[in-house]
């Protein structure tokens, strides 16, 4: 059972330590009501990785560890058949001693797109909501940040960290909980607060925002990644039963309509850092990831459109300060 000790008495000697209020408590639900059937077989696969010393980790360029000597075959081919335990593999990429696991996104391109918009990362504490298998956890990391904590609810995603930390060497600096932005509480203890990819999935995007105003510092720094379409103000897409064969997207609204979203949860300093079009590039399907992508998702005959007739996803990332 993934153990979330070292958390807890990380926290209890810093500055969140009053989330041990309610954190401990939720965890123990999750562990006795919520677990998914594979998560046996998920956490079996990262218990049986060896726990590994990097010679050499770069979080700064990409996430890559490497050891002094080349694995052996058979070292490399346990490895494998470990990692591949805990398919789909979608947001990364990892290279581990060799191992390149070749995820279904290019997370790391949109770390480059966003990084250049940010304030200096060093020696902050965030929070990544919706961290998937925290790949951009540790570029924090990379980037200089003191601690890096995610949420997550999907175990699967929980399991992939876990077996990434296992292999960067019990790394303690980034750490990822099985909760969703909803489960906790207003902390208001966090310099940067990202939501990537998560704003289109909630039935109320404004409570969304805050909420995450709700987990940053006076001052602290909102950098929000989510799909959007082309107008005005007051353009907003609501989709039927799917989008791009997503069925839980519930509103997308252009970037400027975004813009205004954000003034009116308080808000301050808001500006459009990016916007740039979801290519098959960036998303697409892998050996470790060998559903269907985007390629499937996009009209065949006219790609600037889903299958279901809407825009092409495009992706804008907003900066804003909590006043």
């Amino acid at each position: 059972m993934i153990d979330f000790g070292n958390f807890y008495q990380l926290i209890a000697k810093n500055h969140l330590s009053h989330w041990l209020e309610t954190l401990p408590a939720q965890i123990a639900v999750w562990q006795r009501e919520s677990l998914h059937g594979q998560f046996k077989q998920w956490s079996n696969a990262v218990e049986f990785l060896p726990e590994m010393t990097p010679y050499k980790l770069d979080l700064l360029h990409s996430v890559t560890a490497e050891s002094e000597a080349p694995l052996s075959e058979g070292q490399l081919i346990r490895l494998e058949k470990l990692l591949r335990n805990l398919m789909p593999w979608r947001k990364g990429p990892f290279s581990l001693y060799g191992m390149d696991i070749d995820t279904e996104w290019h997370s790391d391109w949109k770390w480059d797109r966003v990084l250049p918009h940010l304030s200096d990362l060093t020696g902050r504490t965030i929070l990544d909501v919706g961290c998937g298998s925290g790949y951009h956890l540790w570029r924090m990391i990379g980037a200089g940040a003191n601690l890096a904590v995610g949420i997550d609810p999907m175990q699967l995603f929980l399991c992939q960290f876990e077996a990434v930390r296992k292999l960067l060497g019990n790394d303690q600096r980034a750490h990822l909980l099985p909760l969703g932005i909803e489960q906790l509480p207003a902390l208001a203890a966090f310099d940067t607060v990202f939501s990537m990819g998560v704003l289109y999935h909630r039935r109320s995007p404004l409570e969304h925002l805050w909420q995450l105003k709700d987990q940053l510092v006076s001052g602290g720094e909102l950098v929000l990644e989510t799909l959007v379409i082309e107008g005005d103000e007051n353009a907003v897409l609501v989709p039927g039963d799917r989008y791009a064969q997503m069925r839980n997207v519930y509103f997308i609204p252009s970037a400027l309509a975004l813009k205004n979203w954000l003034a009116k949860c308080g808000f301050v300093d808001i500006r459009i850092a990016d916007v740039c079009v979801t290519t098959t590039e960036e998303q697409r399907r892998t050996e470790w990831m060998t559903t269907e992508s985007l390629a499937e998702f996009l009209d065949p005959k006219d790609p600037t459109k889903t299958i279901e007739g809407y825009p092409a996803p495009v992706r804008a990332v907003l900066i804003a300060t909590k006043p």
